[in-house]
């Protein structure tokens, strides 16, 4: 059975868009420069994951790009980036704290839909999915001190966005 025959285009959108939310969140919380650099390339290495770690979760499986037709994947990443940008921009998201309040309300859409629409292994691995996104985006390059030297591996921000998300998420924030 397909996506499009067990969710609505809107509630697609919402379960595609919110793991890229989340690493942007993540890797925004805490602005550091080359950091966030390093921190945006964990978001998009996790979130290629997915494919690996749930192949048979048809909800991952059929919001990722299909990486195996690069042109193919190319071309629906693009479409998709452009659909949510002019979703942010028709909300008037202006800012990393707005975006972070648009994810938490977003977040708490999709665990609704999971909830609804989803088979219980399908919902939780949706959420750790996600949620493994952001601990990657966290864990991805230290905070504070100089040029990599000191400084905090997770920072209090992090920590801090990674519990909100994981709340919203209805799922137990465990950032180690």
């Amino acid at each position: 059975m397909s996506l499009e025959n067990r969710f609505t285009e809107d509630e697609i959108f919402l379960l595609t868009i919110i793991p890229t939310q989340i690493g942007t969140v993540m890797a925004f919380a805490e602005g550091s420069g080359l950091g966030t650099i390093k921190e945006m390339f964990a978001s998009s290495k996790a979130f290629i994951h997915g494919i690996k770690e749930y192949p048979d979760n048809e909800i991952i499986t059929g919001v990722l790009p299909n990486i195996g037709d690069f042109k193919e994947s190319l071309g629906k990443a693009k479409e998709f980036r452009e659909q949510a940008t002019a979703r942010l921009q028709e909300m008037g998201i202006t800012s990393s704290e707005a975006l972070h309040d648009q994810l938490i309300e977003d977040s708490k859409l999709v665990s609704q839909i999971l909830d609804n629409k989803a088979t219980p292994d399908e919902a939780l691995e949706y959420k750790e999915w996600a949620m493994s996104i952001a601990e990657n985006v966290a864990k991805a390059a230290k905070e504070g001190g100089f040029l990599g030297i000191g400084g905090t591996r997770i920072s209090d921000s992090e920590v801090q966005a990674f519990a909100q998300i994981a709340d919203a998420l209805g799922t137990q924030p465990n950032l180690s």
